[in-house]
């Protein structure tokens, strides 16, 4: 049994679908009862819900389990408290594996969410559990928040300037690399960067956009303080705001970018390319 913590948002989903797909048990940690029916539509056998701040609830998700796939909510505030009582618990309770959902370059201090992971990854390291760190790039997928503006409009907006270059990942790619770690020996100890395609420009980014959609997209810079009022408006709290704000700034300087050839071992093919992945969701739409 593998316990999926923080399951039921999109990178557990993916997660979850591609340990069942390799006949794996699935045990999901969830924040809200109305979320089970989702985690057991894909293949959940078993299921938490629970507060992962809560020791009580961490012991009664791990109890049974041989390994943990480590998720945090995205960009919180409490990530270190959180990771190091899923650390412990999972030790006292006997978990076999725990891999680790961290973040591609965590060691970038600018980039709080970042340097958060990195105290997490050393919590683990020197936990003496068998562990495995996996460290994702930027999902594809994000684009699709956008999806409306850049199909209707020919826009696709951007908090940092057009010849920032970004590496990504497809998340279907990164969960099999995952499904891989958990069900497969021989990658304890490790730490593999997830990294789908060496970084391009967000006007090349554009251009393939442009090309696939039969349509000029365009990039379209937005300011930061335009950026801060509508994720207020969004309802995004001020540590996420900061953080992200934090993160831009630090794309705008030093670009973001990784190498795919760990992901590509991992996953024994070249990964998903930013144009098949646009294919796929134009072919998702019909």
């Amino acid at each position: 049994m593998i316990l999926v913590t923080g399951a039921a948002g999109k990178t557990g989903r993916s997660v979850i679908r591609a340990l069942v797909e390799k006949g794996a048990g699935v045990r999901a940690l969830l924040r809200r009862e109305e979320q089970v029916q989702v985690v057991e539509s894909i293949g959940v056998q078993e299921f938490q819900v629970g507060d992962m701040r809560s020791v009580p609830t961490m012991e009664r998700a791990m109890q049974g389990v041989q390994a943990v796939y480590h998720i945090c909510p995205n960009v919180s505030p409490d990530e270190v408290a959180i990771g190091q009582a899923a650390i412990q618990t999972a030790h006292e309770t006997g978990v076999e594996h725990f891999v680790f959902h961290s973040v591609l370059k965590p060691q970038t201090e600018a980039m709080p969410h970042h340097w958060n992971k990195l105290r997490v990854e050393e919590l683990l390291i020197e936990s003496r559990m068998p562990y495995t760190i996996l460290q994702p790039a930027a999902y594809m997928q994000n684009i699709l928040a956008h999806w409306e503006s850049i199909r209707d409009q020919g826009i696709y907006p951007v908090p940092y300037p057009a010849v920032t270059r970004l590496s990504m990942v497809d998340l279907e790619d990164a969960a099999q690399a995952a499904a891989t770690v958990l069900t497969e020996p021989g990658h304890e100890y490790a730490s593999y960067e997830l990294v789908g395609m060496i970084g391009i420009t967000q006007t090349e980014l554009a251009e393939i956009l442009s090309e696939k959609l039969g349509r000029p997209v365009r990039v379209e810079v937005i300011a930061l303080e335009t950026w801060k009022s509508r994720a207020i408006e969004a309802g995004l709290g001020a540590h996420q705001i900061d953080t992200l704000i934090n993160m831009f700034r630090y794309y705008q300087h030093f670009d973001f970018m990784g190498s795919p050839r760990v992901l590509s071992w991992l996953l024994g093919r070249t990964p998903t390319s930013f144009t098949a992945f646009i294919k796929r969701s134009l072919q998702e739409e019909v």
